[in-house]
């Protein structure tokens, strides 16, 4: 098998599931409220801005591999729309995986020697250093997701 397609099933498998870890981000926010994903606790993120914060990368590269130029900085992954009702939630979400699965797509159709090639620009490291560095970034962040639901559902 191919190594963009093992990369783009790791991608589906964490918003999915079917990984190692046995959590993936779509079973942990099934039950959880916009009133849930958006409570603050103490000066943590909510929910709601750390699944932005997660896919916010995801877009980025996202719109590279569609053939965009690479337009992300990291002072803005934080700054999610407002989510004022279940409504807003639900579409939210609905973004997320839908692009998750159009990421994963194009990463499949990617060669495999595309990966060592520099992504956009030599300072940004390798098209794997990418790819593979968001599914670390997006496990880290999901476990701080774990953490905050048991805080905020009761």
């Amino acid at each position: 098998m191919k190594t963009t397609s093992q990369i783009a099933k790791h991608i589906l498998e964490f918003h999915f599931g079917g990984n190692w870890t046995a959590s993936n981000l779509k079973t942990v926010l099934d039950s959880i409220t916009w009133q849930q994903a958006t409570t603050k606790i103490q000066d943590f993120n909510t929910i709601a801005t750390l699944v932005f914060h997660i896919n916010y990368y995801i877009d980025a590269n996202l719109k590279v591999l569609q053939g965009e130029k690479l337009n992300a900085k990291d002072a803005l992954s934080f700054n999610h729309p407002p989510i004022t009702n279940q409504k807003d939630w639900e579409q939210f979400l609905d973004k997320i995986f839908t692009q998750a699965k159009q990421f994963a797509e194009l990463i499949k159709q990617l060669p495999d020697s595309k990966l060592q090639a520099y992504f956009e620009d030599e300072k940004y490291g390798t098209y794997f250093r990418n790819l593979f560095g968001i599914i670390e970034h997006s496990h880290y962040h999901l476990g701080q997701i774990v953490m905050l639901k048991k805080l905020v559902v009761v």
